[in-house]
């Protein structure tokens, strides 16, 4: 019975690994697509070699609550060559996030360094998602290991975090 059992685990464990595939930056529009070109630009700008995403860069969540597919796309496991603090420092990770417009194009509305982001409930039923963002010390007044939490609500309004 334990040898069945263990056959079991690994023809589903095979067909998980199947049913993985590649990171592909073209599974995403071209508003994406350019902001991942960043990584490669910035990988060649150091001569770092190859870029290798992880693949849960891109996140598809609804984020303004209307129902299209908005983007996260998150460098902190994103690879340049073998070096591992290219997209990262001591204020966190670059970040994107795109909303898609009515027309079906899309536009960033974020582009900073965040050392971890929490996806909130929104406020109320089809409202914009709020996003905890825990932010290098000088965010908030303090410096580089101080807490520094700032949640925003998404929409298609462009945002940025500003040091006093």
């Amino acid at each position: 019975m334990r040898h069945l059992m263990l056959l079991l685990a690994l023809i589903a464990s095979a067909a998980r690994a199947e049913d993985a595939r590649p990171f592909n930056p073209s599974d995403y529009p071209p508003g994406v697509q350019q902001a991942l070109r960043y990584a490669n630009e910035e990988c060649t700008s150091q001569d770092g070699g190859e870029v290798s995403f992880a693949p849960d860069t891109v996140r598809r969540i609804d984020l303004t609550g209307d129902g299209r597919d908005d983007y996260i796309v998150d460098f902190s496991d994103t690879k340049c060559g073998d070096r591992e603090t290219t997209y990262c420092g001591t204020g966190g990770c670059v970040m994107n996030i795109l909303v898609t417009l009515p027309d079906g194009s899309v536009r960033k509305v974020f582009d900073g360094h965040v050392r971890s982001y929490k996806i909130m409930p929104p406020r109320k039923a089809r409202g914009a998602a709020r996003i905890r963002f825990d932010l290098h010390g000088s965010f908030c007044g303090g410096f580089g290991p101080q807490a520094c939490v700032k949640q925003k609500a998404i929409t298609a309004s462009p945002f940025t975090f500003k040091q006093p």
